[in-house]
């Protein structure tokens, strides 16, 4: 049903801006001892879940704690037309997406930091634009936390993150809070869970156990529900964002 729908931008300053599928690698993880964090299926998913955007070259950025615009200095290791630099004053950094954007009828953009892409000293900031009608483009914007803390993005390394989300979802949920064992089957799953986790947990204390060979539970990385039966058809253990492709001048 929805095969067809199509995301487009359209590059605004000559330059196409380096936009591509977002990864699940994060060099965090990779220095995690057996880079256990990508057994982690949730955050996998959402680490890829849309596009990113990567810096045109090295730039460093310091900020020295001051609200006016030359207090973020900025410093390029060459000139490009997509360089971030101060637009809003008071520690906020803004980097120019060098597109508009066009999504289907109904489908916003997020643009936000890659998740779960950790830099220290700054924080990404978040917007929502309504892409399926807006001529206006947008910014992507971090917030300085820390004064005289040299912060550097290198050149492809990602400053932003879009993802589409459907609009008057949020408006339209109606949230609910229930007993537990108003759903019976639901109670029995969670509990049978919680009962063989603490006995996992506990079976990775002793050497040549089954949990010391298993390693990790993988039940939700499978799909599987606590009795061993499959969860759901739509499970994901991967989101797959194509590539954009680019149109040649008429």
């Amino acid at each position: 049903m929805l095969g067809g729908m199509k995301i487009i931008a359209y590059p605004l300053s000559g330059v196409v801006p380096d936009i591509r599928p977002a990864s699940s690698s994060r060099d965090w993880i990779d220095a995690l001892p057996e880079q256990y964090g990508y057994r982690c299926l949730p955050l996998n998913i959402a680490s890829m879940h849309g596009w990113e955007i990567g810096a045109p070259c090295r730039v460093r950025a310091v900020w020295n704690g001051g609200a006016a615009l030359d207090a973020i200095r900025v410093v390029a290791d060459e000139a490009h037309p997509l360089l971030p630099a101060s637009h809003f004053g008071s520690g906020v950094l803004t980097f120019h997406v060098g597109a508009l954007f066009r999504t289907p009828p109904g489908v916003n953009l997020m643009v936000t930091g890659p998740l779960n892409h950790v830099k220290d000293g700054i924080q990404p900031l978040a917007g929502i634009m309504e892409t399926d009608w807006s001529p206006y483009p947008f910014t992507m914007n971090w917030k300085f936390t820390a004064p005289g803390k040299e912060v550097t993005w290198e050149k492809g390394e990602p400053f932003a993150m879009l993802m589409p989300i459907q609009r008057g979802l949020l408006d339209s949920l109606e949230p609910e809070v229930r007993d537990l064992d108003s759903d019976p089957e639901l109670a029995a799953q969670y509990r049978g869970w919680a009962e063989a986790r603490t006995k996992f947990n506990k079976d990775l204390q002793t050497p040549g156990s089954d949990a010391m060979t298993q390693r990790w539970q993988k039940g939700y990385y499978r799909g599987m529900r606590p009795d061993g039966e499959p969860g759901h058809p739509d499970h994901q253990t991967k989101v797959r964002a194509r590539p954009f492709k680019i149109t040649p001048k008429a």
